[in-house]
């Protein structure tokens, strides 16, 4: 080994490839062409240039502290880095207070970097709000969660959200012929090899998130040994299993179920089980998958197939007595019939009618033909009079009207014509016809 790659392995030890790799300039990040891109927001970075407060939006591994770093370097800025773990409002007062000393004294101006910013509570992010108007500090918070649910609406107001984009696949690949490569700072000075189809399974592995590729990357490099071809078999010893990115409190949580709904709701069978696969092996509560699955059958497929809220409350029922791992099964069987099922809306249109009407009219009497006439003090007062009985009259029908009086002749039901509520609507039609001509 000669005396370049001696001294860089020394400057490696212990330091994790992933953090080695980092960025030192903007020139080196790779991805968010969209943010520091020719014409975009974090383009023509200069020192001394005034930037806005930002939250930093976006996956695992997309590079949120790592431009954080370079807009620290770029400005030549003062980066003062927090988490929010870790750090109480004491250490957001210090570091404020440093902050308007450095301003004062020197000019400087200071980025106050928040990691997992979405993790302090309202008091702690209320702390920072004074100060992030008067400029004493530019906050850069960066989340993984939706700043909408995790950032106070006045925090935000004060910031520009930008999203990150989890990297792409040939991003990722760049990454590793990167790290293949540097012998300074990548695996340079083991002089292993990978081939294309090993890299792709790297990248694979990582599902976006660079930090993670640089782990995968890292141990499979050692499990290979110095001089060395990396396999496949050394990546999925050192993968041992892709983690999926789902938090149960999180956006990507709400992001799954959507897309889950909205596959059944489209009628795709293959991405509805797709996106239920994800949820199940991420480790979600089972019953909530089934709720989700309930609701749908009465909002998106209603009497359209009657039979699909059946199908999916037995689900559920299936899925207990059998338990899991095979409970998926029944699951996945009631998800594509949910999936397939004619579609429609009116249970969800139909009740919205309804108390459009309870609203507009409020608490109107119930007429006196349908109230019980069970006793005598009912009876007395004419409850139940002229009440006819179905059951005695041709058809279990009699055209009569069952609405409160001043809402006679309202249509809150009006089925639509896919799969069963044709038939229904036919009914209904008639029942109608049979009414008006009374």
């Amino acid at each position: 080994m000669d005396l370049f790659a001696q001294s860089a392995r020394k400057r490696q030890v212990g330091q994790p490839l992933a953090e080695r790799m980092r960025p030192r300039m903007l020139d080196e990040l790779v991805g968010q062409a969209h943010l520091v891109g020719p014409g975009r927001i974090l383009s023509n970075l200069a020192p001394g240039r005034a930037i806005p407060s930002l939250i930093l939006w976006g996956p695992p591994g997309s590079g949120k502290t790592t431009l954080a770093r370079l807009l620290g370097e770029t400005l030549k800025a003062e980066l003062t880095a927090l988490s929010a773990v870790e750090a109480g409002v004491k250490e957001v007062r210090e570091a404020i207070a440093k902050a308007g000393e450095r301003r004062d004294q020197f000019g400087a101006r200071t980025l106050l970097f928040i990691d997992e910013i979405h993790r302090f509570s309202k008091t702690q992010q209320d702390a920072l709000l004074p100060h992030v108007e008067a400029g004493t500090v530019t906050l850069i918070g960066a989340t993984t969660e939706n700043p909408s649910f995790g950032v106070v609406a006045a925090l935000l107001s004060r910031c520009r959200i930008v999203r990150l984009e989890a990297l792409a696949a040939d991003e990722l690949a760049g990454l590793v012929t990167r790290a293949i490569a540097d012998k300074e700072r990548g695996l340079g000075a083991m002089n292993v090899t990978v081939d294309a189809e090993v890299t792709a399974q790297v990248v694979a592995s990582a599902a976006g998130d660079a930090r993670r590729l640089y782990s995968v990357l890292e141990v499979a490099a050692a499990l290979a040994g110095e001089g060395n071809t990396i396999t496949a078999h050394h990546v999925a010893e050192a993968a041992q299993g892709k983690s999926l990115l789902y938090d149960k409190a999180g956006d990507e949580h709400y992001g799954v179920v959507s897309a889950f709904i909205k596959s059944m709701r489209g009628s795709d069978p293959d991405a509805a089980v797709y996106w239920m696969t994800r949820m199940l092996e991420a480790g979600e509560d089972l019953r909530f998958v089934i709720r989700r699955m309930v609701i749908f059958a009465a909002e998106d497929v209603g009497n359209a197939d009657p039979q699909a809220l059946v199908v999916a409350t037995a689900a559920l029922q299936a899925c207990e007595l059998v338990g899991m791992p095979e409970g998926v099964l029944p699951l996945t069987q009631a998800v594509t019939y949910l999936a397939l099922a004619p579609k429609s809306n009116r249970a969800l249109t139909t009740y919205a009618n309804a108390r459009k009407l309870v609203k507009e009219h409020g608490a109107l009497p119930v007429p006196k033909q349908l109230r019980p006439g069970s006793n005598a003090a009912g009876r007395a007062l004419g409850h139940g009079d002229g009440y006819k009985y179905p059951h005695d009259f041709e058809g279990a029908y009699v055209p009569e009207d069952y609405l409160p009086e001043q809402l006679v002749g309202a249509k809150i039901y009006e089925p639509g014509d896919s799969g069963f509520e044709r038939e229904l609507a036919a009914r209904l039609a008639a029942l109608r016809e049979q009414k008006q001509r009374k």
